[in-house]
């Protein structure tokens, strides 16, 4: 071999194996420090970040609901993780190397009884600890310490309040034109909840719950939450129920069970007493477009 050839031979350019390799470095690069700059732009506290998106609950059960997201998401993570590691070795392990066709496997027992017992035993955890949470969420509580029947309508809301305790008349509440339907939930106490549909399909979603349900036309819906932290949320349907859907919102307000006798009170001097089914959408339109047009034919 001459001097020229062994001159020639070093040269040589990159091979296209190589030269991919390090795109494909570069691009991991990038994409870990685009996740890493939008983690720390966002501004996301540890809590937050342990959430994974969830939003802070406010009700006895909320951790549970959290934790349960939580490991779902781990889940999802591990086995992402251990489906993206083995593509991403079979692309290194198993990359073309020369002209030659590779040794092709079929019928690897093996692997095949993996990928199939595997993903049935991912779901079989995972419905577990779903059933067991949801049980606990679900669970009736015998002597609640209040109630609100929730009446969904085409498109708003009205909530009609009784007392186990007799403490006070049935009374209910609704919204008008300039304020939105008002939920009071007592701090530290159980309350019943009887979701009631008088049209079409709606959901009742307080995502400070972490919690929805259904509500049916022709099915009473209950569930029973007990509410911690004081404060005002919102509410909204979460089924698309018609051309309004967006406008069926309420503001749910947790006070103190004192605050909250004293809102019946104010109620009932309103003359807000009885049943609400009879007082549902006569001054409540969200749409006030559609209300005059309707006037003007």
């Amino acid at each position: 071999m001459s001097s020229g050839e062994v001159a020639t031979d070093r040269t040589r350019p990159a091979r296209p194996d190589q030269t991919r390799r390090g795109r494909v470095l570069r691009t991991q690069r990038i994409a870990l420090g685009a996740v890493a700059a939008t983690l720390v732009l966002s501004g996301c506290s540890g809590a937050d970040a342990r959430r994974l998106g969830f939003p802070r609950g406010i009700t006895t059960d909320s951790d549970r609901v959290t934790s349960l997201w939580q490991g779902a998401w781990t889940a999802a993570f591990i086995v992402g993780g251990i489906v993206w590691g083995l593509i991403i070795w079979a692309i290194v392990a198993y990359r073309r190397r020369g002209n030659e066709m590779p040794a092709q496997t079929r019928y690897n027992m093996p692997i095949e009884a993996l990928y199939t017992i595997l993903p049935v035993v991912i779901v079989a955890v995972l419905f577990f600890y779903t059933v067991r949470d949801q049980s606990v969420v679900l669970k009736k509580d015998p002597t609640p310490d209040a109630h609100v029947k929730v009446i969904g309508y085409k498109f708003a809301w009205t909530f009609g309040y009784s007392d186990p305790q007799n403490r006070f008349q049935p009374v209910y509440d609704t919204g008008t034109n300039e304020t939105l339907p008002e939920l009071w939930v007592p701090q530290g106490e159980s309350m019943e909840y009887t979701l009631i549909s008088n049209d079409v399909i709606h959901a009742f979603w307080v995502p400070a719950f972490l919690f929805k349900m259904d509500v049916v036309p022709g099915r009473e819906n209950t569930f029973y939450k007990t509410a911690t932290t004081t404060g005002s949320y919102a509410g909204r349907c979460s089924e698309l129920c018609g051309i309004n859907h967006s406008h069926m919102l309420f503001t749910v307000r947790v006070v103190t069970p004192e605050q909250y006798l004293a809102h019946m009170a104010d109620l009932r001097r309103r003359g807000q007493v009885g049943d609400p089914q009879g007082h549902l959408s006569q001054e409540y339109n969200p749409n006030r477009n559609i209300a005059e047009g309707q006037a003007s034919q």
